[in-house]
């Protein structure tokens, strides 16, 4: 096998149950990650993979359809060919029907062949939400809902609360909250967590994080892309559910959130739900929707459904009275990048001003946390530019790039949550409350928003929202070019 790139801990064999496993999400996602953790030695020849999936399919044409979403890792030089011959010989290729429960034998064989008490079993639901209760009912009446039994499911977790809920109680039904883990990508990503070292763990950052030292904090989700050959769906959701009422929530929550006692899973969690409770209903002046042009021609008809959106949000506790949230995400912007910007305070007083060095309206300190593409940490600062002739001032910049700060390869946040998942670690994962806590507050928008027709932009700007900040005489702050 080829050497290990990351530091990794080894964790204890388990069984991987992809039911939907031949779906875009199974290749695309949950395999390729678990092919990089084959790599790394975390995922070793005592793990079992199945891919269950309604078609039946020979493990020949699996291996080809799933390649090019590996090639990355073959291409480079991180595997052999003998590595992806290994892998491929701990997937098991299994046909079940997850509505009519045809092929429950083949699944119950396959995992009583090696079960022990010990053993973790992971069903990950790679399916439709509106298969959720049958797929979990099928595993119940097959016996396969063990205590060692633990359930991934993905987004969209409903299409409002109502549904939410509904969907929510389904899986209660047949698991225990401990066991279910429901899966945001965001959370997984290398930054994401380092946004908790970087408070918790540094003195310098937390006794500023406050609203006596920061003006306000920005949040972007850029996508360039449009809605390709997902204009159904996409429609059918929007903006506002697809990405505000989970990754950009659960990002706010973690910036604002106050320190837990302990790092573990229910303390963070019960942390992150304190900020969603705290969360003063949004003002329909405080929302901004936008589709960009091409968008009808993409569905085939006319809509209202938004491909932006832009909110200002207010968080009434103590740490953040005052202190605006503005968040936005979209898709055909002009660039692809996820971003936190923290914008401190400025400075009280200006003591170079007297002898020209100095410069009241020049930028303020801020913090930018890069979540995609290429993760990092930037601090922008005001310095003394090099040379004789006096204190003359510029902004300048420490910068911290994952990428050519660490020489090994940074795991994708699918690799680190599925391992989160084998080790029994629900920190990354939403709790249901959470989920409800969330929808508590994207429902009523939805309602405000529905019958609002988007203001349309063009491809390739950053969106219609520059009048939400400058209204408040800020302005959004655009992700770097790489």
């Amino acid at each position: 096998m080829s050497e290990a790139k990351t530091h990794s801990v080894n964790l204890s064999p388990s069984d991987y149950i992809i039911i939907g496993g031949t779906g875009d999400l199974a290749l695309r996602k949950i395999f390729p990650a678990l092919f990089w953790r084959y790599l790394d030695g975390q995922v070793t020849s005592e793990y079992r993979i199945a891919a269950a999936s309604r078609r039946e399919i020979g493990s020949d044409e699996f291996a080809t359809k799933l390649r090019p979403f590996c090639e990355d890792a073959l291409a480079d030089g991180h595997a052999s060919e003998a590595d992806w011959q290994g892998f491929l010989a701990l997937i098991t290729i299994l046909t079940l029907d997850a509505k009519s429960g045809d092929g429950a034998d083949q699944l119950t064989d396959f995992i009583t062949a090696r079960a022990n008490a010990d053993r973790p079993t992971i069903f990950y639901l790679a399916i439709a939400p509106s298969l959720f209760g049958d797929a979990t009912r099928l595993l119940k009446s097959a016996g396969l809902v063990t205590p060692q039994a633990r359930l991934v499911v993905e987004k969209p977790l409903g299409h409002d609360g109502a549904s939410s809920r509904a969907i929510n109680a389904e899986l209660a039904e047949i698991f225990d909250e401990t066991q279910i883990y429901r899966i945001d990508h965001y959370l997984g990503k290398e930054t994401v967590q380092n946004l908790m070292a970087l408070r918790f763990a540094n003195v310098i950052f937390e006794t500023q994080w406050n609203n006596s030292h920061i003006d306000h904090v920005q949040i972007t989700v850029a996508e360039t892309v449009g809605v390709d050959n997902r204009a159904d769906y996409y429609d059918a959701y929007g903006a506002v559910r697809d990405m505000v009422q989970n990754h950009l929530l659960q990002l706010v929550c973690l910036v604002a959130m106050e320190p837990p006692s302990f790092f573990n899973a229910d303390q963070v969690r019960d942390e992150k739900l304190r900020v969603l409770r705290a969360i003063r209903p949004i003002e329909a002046e405080d929302i901004v929707c936008g589709q960009y042009q091409e968008y009808a021609t993409a569905l085939g008809h006319q809509s209202n459904t938004e491909t932006f959106v832009a909110m200002k949000l207010a968080v009434d506790n103590w740490r953040w009275a005052g202190v605006p949230f503005y968040i936005r995400t979209g898709k055909k912007l002009a660039r692809r990048a996820s971003e936190i910007v923290i914008t401190f305070k400025q400075r009280p007083h200006d003591i170079f001003q007297r002898n020209g060095g100095g410069d009241i309206d020049s930028p303020p300190n801020r913090l930018i946390i890069r979540l995609q593409p290429r993760e990092g940490l930037r601090l922008q600062l005001i310095s003394k530019e090099p040379g004789p002739g006096g204190m003359r001032l510029f902004p300048s910049e420490l910068n911290l790039s994952f990428d050519d700060t660490f020489d090994s390869r940074l795991p994708d946040a699918y690799e680190r949550l599925l391992m989160d998942t084998a080790r029994g670690n629900q920190t990354l994962f939403m709790r249901r409350d959470e989920v409800f806590a969330a929808w508590d507050i994207i429902d009523p928008v939805i309602k405000m928003i529905r019958d609002r027709a988007p203001e349309l932009y063009r491809s390739g700007t950053m969106g219609p929202a520059d009048n939400l900040l400058g209204d408040d005489g800020r302005e959004w702050v655009d992700p770097h070019e790489d």
